[in-house]
């Protein structure tokens, strides 16, 4: 019992493949992933993308849980794109339904389903690339690599660091209501009040850190010296290839099946 408690901790940290990849690279793969998508509304592009992507889910190293669990908003709004043009795209074959401007037709139902695939083929790439990417890794890398001015660099990862901290005070405002018996009605309304809470936090968190990074010289303009080196390797380039290939698989794939057309044609 003991020796399989000790070893699930390991499981789950398992380095995965991607892991070795450098964080600029995940960058550029981000927008390889998603830019060519923008070429083309079709069903066929994009579903062709959202499956060789969710392929690659092994050599990410996430869960299958947790990819669900990060999808979830995206899942959730992505009809809500499609919904605009299913009522106000330009209609076309048979017409199922009209009332004013609004027309429900065979073509607005196709693009209303290619827009709501693009946006999940669009977001899924950021969750796979950045899902287990450290910060601090990501900072370095901005900074060695790409050549990004070191107070940006430190200003995005000092915000970064932040975030979790958001997430704790959310569910401490959460249960601290609760326990004054205030926190079990009126769900929108205490969303807005807490969400103002939490901006007044952000904003005194903000300042505070400001003030202490600056007194620790972090805004000082001599050239900044990195504990830990950041270089790209031949797993970058192949990283790289991969993101080529996904692409130029998913557009042929369109292109094949007579669906791909330009959005400006």
């Amino acid at each position: 019992m003991t020796a399989l408690a000790a070893e699930a901790p390991v499981a789950e940290t398992r380095a995965a493949w991607l892991d070795g990849v450098n964080p600029v690279t995940k960058v550029v793969l981000a927008l390889l992933l998603s830019v060519p998508l923008f070429a083309s509304i079709d069903v066929t592009s994009a579903l062709a993308a959202i499956v060789l992507q969710l392929a690659c889910l092994p050599l990410t190293g996430l869960p299958v849980t947790t990819l669900l669990k990060r999808m979830l908003p995206i899942l959730v709004f992505a009809p809500v794109a499609g919904l605009s043009m299913l009522l106000y795209a330009e209609s076309g074959g048979r017409v199922y339904w009209s009332f004013g401007y609004a027309t429900v037709s065979d073509d607005s139902i196709a693009l209303a389903i290619a827009v709501c695939l693009r946006v999940v083929a669009l977001a899924l790439p950021t969750i796979l690339l950045f899902g287990r990417t450290d910060p601090t890794e990501l900072a370095d890398a901005l900074a060695q690599v790409a050549k990004l001015p070191s107070r940006f660099v430190l200003g995005v990862l000092a915000g970064t660091r932040t975030l979790g901290l958001f997430l704790d005070d959310w569910r401490s405002m959460g249960l601290a209501r609760r326990a004054r018996g205030v926190g079990d009605t009126g769900a929108v309304r205490r969303f807005f009040s807490m969400a103002f809470v939490l901006l007044v936090f952000a904003v005194r968190r903000g300042t505070k850190l400001a003030t202490a990074m600056e007194a620790r010289g972090f805004g000082s303009g001599i050239p900044r010296t990195w504990s830990r080196p950041s270089r790209l390797h031949v797993r970058d380039a192949v990283a790289v290839v991969g993101g080529t290939a996904i692409m130029a698989l998913a557009i042929g794939a369109a292109v094949a099946a007579g669906t791909f057309r330009f959005v400006w044609s």
